[in-house]
């Protein structure tokens, strides 16, 4: 069996998946397989990926759920290497990703898994500013605490871990429907040590198609991420941070419901969280300032259209 199986979930996107399948295949590092899982993408996709004829490739054809843990999932599951890495439709690796994760990971074995620093492009490919990760402490070790209050983050085509560590958490949680991968790290972060390679091993790209770009359902996430690492979370002062940060994730998320004009939605969202929140002074402020978004609109243009006092 390969050392490493590269988990590939794919749904459409084809100009982009040649590129990322293609900088696989470019891998200074060749003892890999390549697991890709299709959920259920169009005709030319799935021609395309029948094309894939190599001995360490492997399609598995999924119907179509729009839930990429439950793609990632069935990926992994399907995978025999002894470390599985993530890769997206949509990124790059540059040829010595892996040969130089894995080398990392062989020094210090009693570390079950790794991350790289990133570059970001755009959707042509053109590297973006990162000149705002300059002063980020990409940190190593024991990690849980700086991953859960975001001081740094991982980005998921850097991530090489044992099979047996990821399949010891769970896998992915195929109800975080956004943050999967901040969670699933978060967890793994508990169960080891993690080696950081602080130079870009991989190129992740910004575009407009992201299933992340609901922020509605971002924001939900965030809510659901911090309610299950109250679970989690080792000591009292880290439950405390995750209660609290859920509640601002529930103001955030009716902030998104005024900018879409949907008041009703922000009712509920705030009676929802009231139920976690009401002990946060700071919550209720920044509640009283949602309702009254929809309101004082209303009042200045009846107050502008009859000329003021």
């Amino acid at each position: 069996m390969p050392s490493v199986s590269i988990v590939l979930p794919v749904y459409n996107r084809i100009g982009l998946l040649q590129l990322a399948v293609e900088s696989v295949f470019a891998q200074t590092y060749t003892d890999w397989e390549l697991v890709i899982a299709d959920d259920g993408s169009s005709d030319i996709t799935r021609t395309y990926l029948q094309t894939l004829i190599h001995p360490n490739v492997r399609v598995l054809w999924l119907q179509h759920s729009g839930i990429p843990s439950r793609v990632r999932n069935a990926a992994i599951q399907a995978a025999g290497g002894k470390y599985i890495a993530f890769l997206d439709s949509d990124d790059i690796w540059p040829a010595s990703k892996l040969e130089e994760q894995m080398a990392a990971l062989c020094a210090r074995p009693e570390r079950r898994w790794s991350y790289t620093m990133c570059d970001h492009i755009d959707k042509n490919g053109r590297v973006l500013d990162n000149s705002h990760l300059t002063h980020v402490e990409f940190a190593e070790g024991w990690v849980f605490e700086p991953l859960l209050k975001l001081q740094f983050s991982i980005a998921m085509p850097t991530v090489v871990a044992e099979r047996d560590l990821v399949n010891e958490i769970g896998g992915f949680d195929e109800a975080q429907l956004f943050a999967e991968f901040q969670d699933i790290c978060l967890r793994l972060a508990l169960k080891s040590e993690v080696i950081v390679l602080r130079r870009s091993l991989c190129m992740v790209r910004n575009h407009d198609e992201h299933y992340s770009a609901d922020r509605a359902g971002g924001q939900a996430g965030w809510m659901r991420l911090y309610q299950k690492m109250i679970a989690f979370a080792p000591n009292a002062a880290l439950r405390d941070y995750c209660a609290r940060m859920r509640s601002d994730a529930s103001l955030r998320l009716a902030r998104v419901y005024g900018d879409r004009g949907q008041y009703r939605a922000i009712w509920r969202a705030l009676a929802h969280a009231s139920r976690f929140s009401w002990k946060y002074p700071m919550w209720w402020s920044g509640a009283f300032r949602c309702l009254l978004r929809p309101v004082v609109p209303r009042f200045i243009t009846s107050w502008v259209r009859q000329g003021g006092p």
